[in-house]
């Protein structure tokens, strides 16, 4: 099983390139919606019936093994349902065949690259699956050529060579202490107390890992990368790609080595500088993608305070928070795909009383900013809850206040968009405009309904999850 969420999406990414040119669109297009819904359907069946240690694993032919646990599906339930999500709205959005194909291939990549991540035991191939997924984001970014695309690319670009420099120099020093790069060897070299080669080398990691999910304060290239993108691209990048690169990796690192007190001290001080700084700066946004990007921020950093209490209630709603942030965030990014794509602007200060016009994306959207804010009963109410609650038992009440605080931000800066963008006074030049295409709306529904099942049902399985 693991290894086949490997070799499908690369045999069905080889079997669309070999259909004769010019007919090769539609059948490529349903070949890969099929592909990830088949995915988020099996993870959803795997997540009832999995064991404590796993699914299982499987020797590759070059030696490397991958292995499901309970970490593992939650990043491939999310991009399942991201992946099928984008390429719904690249199938209404992108115009032309050939870019239109070409982003069908990059998501594909990316989706090998993703499901490596999730399921490699070694950090050399975890770092290559990285790099997989950034060279098909680096391009999908760029998908129209255009000059802000390429500054947003630029940008991505340079940070990110960065942080595969420090990763690089991290794998050189584990190879040191541990004579390997396998989970094993890392987590028995991490164990040795005083280890200031090991110490060195988790502190690389940690920084690349950081800069990949645009933390602060490694934040200055994502808001740039979100908002120039290609909408259906923005949606990928913003639901998943950031948080498998980064955030999902450095979960996984701290399961394998611990927590020791200076990491646990940084992952709190970064994820709440990232909670409150990405609030501030969404709140004075115009532009709607970039308000969302900076609210991307933020709510990582809301994982990642979590993940800096080494608790087992902290970890759990780090994971639940990862999920919901993929769902919640792609929502928003399609409504503001939806709006741009019939208003022909981002500019907040442009719109408003689409709701009249666009009623589908209006309440979705607002399902999903409340999500965002931690509203109940929604699911984002849920993971917030948790979070705040690890961080309060941990004995980080601070830090457990701040992020409490920040979600009255949140809220905040969502009824200004909700208020500026889909209520008020309708526009005379909007009077004409209507309900986005079935490529968006349909996403919307889904992922509305995912939030609002969620949020109901959650209360149900709640020892289940933790556990």
């Amino acid at each position: 099983m693991p290894y086949l969420l490997i070799l499908i999406p690369f045999l069905a990414l080889i079997l669309i390139n070999f259909i004769p040119k010019g007919k090769s669109l539609v059948p490529a297009f349903w070949v890969c919606l099929l592909l990830f819904s088949a995915q988020a359907l099996a993870v959803v069946a795997l997540f009832f019936n999995a064991g404590p240690a796993g699914i299982g694993r499987l020797e590759s032919l070059l030696g490397f093994r991958l292995f499901i646990d309970r970490t593992s599906l939650a990043l491939l339930l999310s991009v399942g349902l991201v992946g099928a999500t984008a390429l719904l709205s690249g199938w209404s959005l992108i115009k032309k065949e050939d870019q239109q194909f070409n982003f069908i291939n990059l998501v594909l990549i990316a989706l090998i690259g993703i499901n490596g991540i999730s399921m490699t035991t070694d950090l050399f191939t975890l770092y290559v699956f990285i790099e997989v997924v950034a060279v098909a984001s680096f391009i999908m970014i760029a998908l129209f050529k255009d000059r802000d695309a390429f500054e947003g690319v630029f940008k991505y670009l340079v940070m990110s060579v960065v942080a595969s420099l420090l990763m690089l120099s991290s794998i050189s020093f584990f190879l040191l202490a541990a004579n390997g790069t396998s989970f094993a060897a890392i987590r028995a070299a991490a164990a040795v107390p005083g280890s200031f080669v090991t110490q060195a080398a988790l502190g690389l990691f940690v920084c690349g890992l950081l800069i990949k999910g645009g933390l602060i304060p490694f934040h200055g290239w994502l808001p740039d990368a979100y908002m120039s993108a290609p909408a259906p691209v923005s949606v990928f990048l913003a639901g998943i790609v950031t948080k498998a690169s980064g955030i999902f990796t450095l979960i996984r690192l701290v399961r394998v080595v611990g927590l020791n007190a200076n990491l646990s001290e940084i992952l709190l001080v970064v994820g709440t500088l990232s909670i409150v700084a990405g609030a501030l700066a969404a709140l004075g946004q115009k532009d709607m993608k970039r308000m969302l990007a900076y609210s991307s921020i933020s709510q990582m950093g809301y994982i990642i305070a979590a993940l800096g209490t080494g608790t087992a209630l902290g970890f759990a709603a780090a994971l639940f928070h990862f999920f919901n942030h993929a769902i919640f965030k792609s929502q928003l990014f399609i409504n503001a795909a939806a709006v741009e794509e019939e208003t022909g602007t981002r500019d907040m200060d442009r719109l408003g009383g689409l709701a009249a016009r666009m009623p589908v994306t209006g309440i979705t959207s607002v399902i999903a900013s409340l999500s965002t804010a931690g509203v109940p009963p929604l699911a984002g109410f849920w993971s917030k809850l948790l979070i705040i609650i690890a961080l309060w038992s941990s004995g980080h009440v601070g830090y457990a206040a701040i992020a409490l605080l920040a979600s009255v931000l949140t809220l905040g800066y969502f009824l200004s968009m909700q208020r500026r963008v889909f209520f008020g006074r309708l526009l005379p030049e909007l009077e004409n405009i209507k309900e986005g295409a079935a490529g968006l709306i349909i996403p919307a529904v889904v992922l509305s309904t995912i939030t609002v099942g969620v949020g109901l049902v959650f209360p149900f399985f709640l020892n289940l999850f933790v556990k």
